[in-house]
């Protein structure tokens, strides 16, 4: 039987639908037309017209899905060939094994044309997803009902190599092929092989990179693209919910498959009816065990990978929802989130959800946590975009009633510095934190109530902050004296220790009582009532001043029902914008001339007319 190739005796371009579908019933009714195999395959690029395209692959799927169980697979022809000749086989069986030698080689070829569709920018969408279905196809019954593992991975790999976003494609594999256990198992597996290749990549291109410039910024873009792909592809992938058999469903169909890598459900339910053992079949927890497994292996080689930035933001915002409670062993992203936490800025502020979270629930010790807290507390942060999360955090942070008194000294007094600098949506949730500090650690209400920065002569050779933070000498005002004092709080000392703030007050309270938003200045009113009493006092949710902004004061305020409206009369017309009392010492009379008051009146009413 021929098996070469014929030449062409038309052109590609005079091919019509019509023609093509008479080609692939050809191949399809009579093994005589094995030649229109090759001809077809030609039809199957992305630069071929999609109807083309869809007419060549419906033909070849039909013609390729029935024979897959008997073709070779591409790493045992060489074997096999080795063997035959050295067997001295028949003649007809000779023939038979080129055959199925040459139909593997086409098969190989219509599976690369099928990938180049699937990853190209310029496929129709429709003619992806019925590639995707086709491929699919094949992973389930090329390898005798077994999931084949190697062609999913070139799948996957075709995927994240992908020049251009692959959301499309992911979406698909995503609402068709997710909820099957065996594709989300081979598919961590794959992507767990793919970022260590690019790791190892990555790590060689900065060798060629020191060489070309140029050679640089092109591998840095494709590695950041292929990143990108990955990042989508392995955070739509559902991890497994607890040992719920119903989330068992299998892909492919050989119930070997099942008995080899994961148990069948209804197996699993029989045996422990009959209470009988069988090595090979395994229970749900152990399929759920092995799935956190593969799972925790393909995040931590993804988080090995140099992230770009905004992914990197991504990743941490998400990390301590869709990822850590799915870990076999969430410790193991302790190196990682201390590296992010140390990072500062906007970065560490998104670290810490996932870092609050090993240490709270995990049993992590990290000793420099509250100083590095401390040093994120900046204007800055309380105008970030995911500063809501943060600032709960904070206030979860610092409910520990162990925490010592000169650490809760030093956050409130940070955070009351920061009230002269940060928009009114900051002000308000800053008085939130201050007021709760204040009511869950009362050795450091004399902060409110101390009239002079520092207690008079002795306090200046005290060493000892926690003798101070219990001193009894509290008075009942609501607002601190104005007398003048030093203020020994040093605002820019990072280490809360040596911050001095037990021996500073709160005078910043008194500024904001007189803030020009009058939701700020109304809401500090209660920093002055005596938080110790615990009865008449509760803490304030935070999370309800969190996310606040311009809009959010301007909405509250414009729904606001206000009784008494202020009105602005004069008995007589002021001369000038302040009064002396408002300035001691200051003076603000006008020295024009009369006559030059009437002149400019002129002139401003010629303009208006």
């Amino acid at each position: 039987m021929a098996c070469v190739d014929p030449p062409r005796k038309k052109k590609k371009g005079r091919y019509g639908v019509a023609e093509l579908k008479t080609l692939g019933n050809q191949l399809l009714s009579s093994a005589s037309h094995i030649n229109n195999l090759p001809l077809l395959l030609t039809f199957l690029s992305p630069s071929s017209p999609p109807h083309h395209v869809l007419e060549s692959l419906l033909s070849l799927h039909s013609f390729f899905l029935p024979l897959l169980p008997k073709l070779p697979s591409s790493s045992a022809v060489a074997t096999s060939a080795v063997a035959t000749s050295a067997a001295a086989p028949s003649a007809a069986d000779q023939s038979e094994f080129i055959y199925l030698t040459w139909l593997r080689s086409k098969f190989d070829e219509f599976l690369k044309s099928l990938l180049d569709i699937l990853a190209s920018p310029q496929s129709d969408e429709t003619l992806k997803e019925l590639v995707l279905d086709t491929l699919m196809e094949f992973v389930k019954v090329a390898n005798g009902g077994v999931f084949h593992s190697a062609l999913y991975h070139k799948l996957l790999l075709s995927i994240v190599r992908s020049t251009s976003p692959a959301t499309f494609v992911v979406d698909l594999l995503e609402s068709k092929y997710f909820k099957y256990i065996d594709v989300r198992y081979f598919t961590f597996i794959s992507l767990k092989k793919l970022a260590s290749t690019l790791e190892g990549k990555d790590e060689s291109d900065d060798k060629i990179a020191s060489a070309d410039g140029n050679n640089e910024s092109q591998l840095s873009s494709k590695m950041e693209c292929f990143i990108r792909n990955m990042y989508y592809t392995i955070s739509h992938v559902p991890p497994l919910q607890g040992n719920n058999t119903s989330d068992l469903e299998m892909w492919s169909s050989s119930e070997s498959d099942q008995k080899q890598h994961y148990g069948d459900a209804s197996v699993d339910d029989k045996l422990l009816k009959s209470k009988k053992p069988n090595k090979n079949v395994l229970s749900a927890e152990k399929i759920t065990k092995k799935m956190k497994l593969k799972f925790t292996k393909a995040w931590i080689a993804y988080l090995r990978l140099p992230l770009p930035l905004d992914v990197y933001k991504e990743v941490l915002v998400n990390l301590h929802q869709a990822v850590i409670p799915h870990l076999s062993n969430p410790i193991i992203l302790c190196d990682f989130l201390t590296r992010s936490y140390d990072v500062g800025g906007v970065v560490s502020v998104m670290a810490l959800s996932s870092l609050f979270v090993l240490m709270t629930q995990y049993g992590l010790e990290y000793p420099n946590f509250y100083e590095k807290l401390y040093a994120l507390l900046v204007p800055s942060t309380f105008m970030a975009k995911h500063r809501a999360r943060f600032l709960q955090l904070l206030d979860s942070c610092l409910k520990s009633p162990l925490l010592p008194a000169y650490l809760a000294a030093s956050f409130a007094k940070k955070l009351s510095r920061l009230l002269l600098s940060v928009p009114p949506s900051g002000a308000l949730v800053i008085t939130a934190l201050i007021h709760n500090i204040l009511r869950r650690h009362p050795s450091v209400n004399c902060l409110v109530h101390r009239e002079n920065g520092v207690d008079e002569g002795k306090s200046d050779h005290r060493t000892d902050e926690g003798t101070t933070a219990n001193s009894d000498n509290v008075k009942t005002s609501a607002i601190p004296c104005q007398k003048p004092g030093i203020d020994h709080f040093n605002n820019t000392e990072t280490d809360p220790k040596k911050s001095a703030a037990m021996r500073s007050s709160l005078w910043e309270i008194d500024t904001i009582l007189h803030h020009y938003c009058p939701p700020v200045s109304r809401f500090a009113l209660s920093l002055g009532n005596d938080l110790t009493v615990r009865a008449k006092t509760s803490e304030v949710n935070v999370g309800d001043f969190s996310a606040g902004s311009y809009a959010t004061i301007l909405g509250a305020e414009i729904t606001r029902r206000v009784k008494q409206v202020p009105l602005a009369f004069y008995k007589a017309t002021p001369s000038s914008l302040f009064s002396e009392t408002d300035f001691a010492g200051w003076t603000f009379k006008s020295e024009e001339i009369p006559e030059m008051i009437d002149e400019n009146n002129e002139r401003s009413t010629k303009d208006l007319l």
